[in-house]
């Protein structure tokens, strides 16, 4: 059953999960644009297509799984294959910082986004899974792979 959000509930649940929703997309499809365009379509599927939530932390799901769904789908995208990307001109994290995020984004797609929701947004293998609609063994084989990965990355770059 679909539910009727007021403006205060929606503001609530974009201050408490529009910037997870945002790093989402942005490790997945790797362009500031794109990540706020997905962001966008969440928030206004919670607006207008959200189901009735158990709790906070079942919302916070909901909508990264809804985020993740719609990378994959642009990704998908005959668009996403034509686009020219700019280059940006923000404020950037500490070398440290800037090296692990560029070697997470830099793994292959089957690792990223499991490693990213474990190690950045703090999600357990099941929560996971459950976002991603996979087997919590193939979680946990995409989250060792992607440590191997990053180790690999990581240690050649020093």
């Amino acid at each position: 059953m679909k539910q009727t959000i007021s403006a205060r509930q929606f503001e609530e649940a974009y201050d408490i999960c529009g910037a997870a929703v945002y790093r989402l997309a942005m490790i997945y499809l790797g362009r500031h644009a794109d990540a706020e365009d997905v962001t966008q379509e969440v928030f206004l599927r919670l607006l207008y297509r959200a189901p009735n939530f158990a709790d906070e932390a079942h919302q916070k799901r909901w909508l990264l799984q809804v985020a993740a769904n719609l990378c994959r789908d642009q990704l998908r995208g005959f668009w996403r294959k034509r686009v020219t990307e700019l280059k940006d001109t923000l404020p950037t994290a500490a070398p440290e910082e800037r090296e692990a995020l560029s070697a997470v984004a830099n793994l292959p797609d089957t690792y990223r986004l499991p490693i990213h929701l474990y190690y950045y947004e703090g999600y357990s293998v099941a929560e996971i899974a459950e976002i991603l609609k996979l087997s919590q063994s193939a979680v946990k084989m995409r989250l060792k792979r992607g440590r191997e990965f990053l180790k690999i990355e990581l240690e050649g770059a020093t």
